[in-house]
């Protein structure tokens, strides 16, 4: 089963988490020193936040899948929606680990579809470098994500947030 992921950058982690407690009257599944994670089953959600520089307000959204035939399902929507995809592969984000692809919709919003497999002690990071992705732009160690294994299809960005 699917499940609607939001990722909101926030400036006081302490004051965000407990707003956020509160309105979905649930403590956070994952709390570390610069982000919060609750995995919510009413409504079905993965609201995240972080306080990590980026500037504050929504940061990307995202469907989360639960297995590998999930991913390919909705990942052959993002190609068939006739946007750029940029398969990431298997990565460290968000104190997880995982396999995502990313498309920016037509307003210029991030979106990622990924299925999480296990914890992560770091909260990912740092630049990409490898194969044929030297030509594309450098992201610093603020963004999300970074790549442990090359994609499986071509990467069209280095970094887990494309540019809109």
């Amino acid at each position: 089963m699917k499940r609607f992921h939001v990722h909101v950058a926030v400036d006081d982690l302490a004051t965000a988490v407990r707003f956020y407690s509160t309105l979905f009257a649930a403590e956070p599944t994952v709390l570390k020193p610069d982000y919060a994670k609750w995995m919510l089953d009413d409504p079905r959600m993965n609201f995240a936040i972080s306080a990590r520089g980026a500037a504050v307000g929504v940061e990307h959204l995202g469907i989360q899948v639960e297995d590998e035939a999930e991913l390919h399902e909705v990942y052959d929507r993002l190609v068939a929606a006739d946007r750029p995809v940029l398969e990431e592969g298997h990565t460290t984000c968000c104190y997880a680990q995982s396999e995502k692809s990313w498309v920016t919709d037509p307003a210029g919003i991030p979106w990622e579809v990924f299925r999480s497999y296990g914890a992560s002690a770091v909260y990912g990071g740092g630049e990409i470098a490898e194969g044929g992705r030297n030509a594309q732009p450098r992201f610093p160690a603020s963004v999300c994500c970074t790549s442990e294994s090359k994609p499986e299809r071509p990467a069209t960005r280095a970094c887990c947030t494309p540019a809109a």
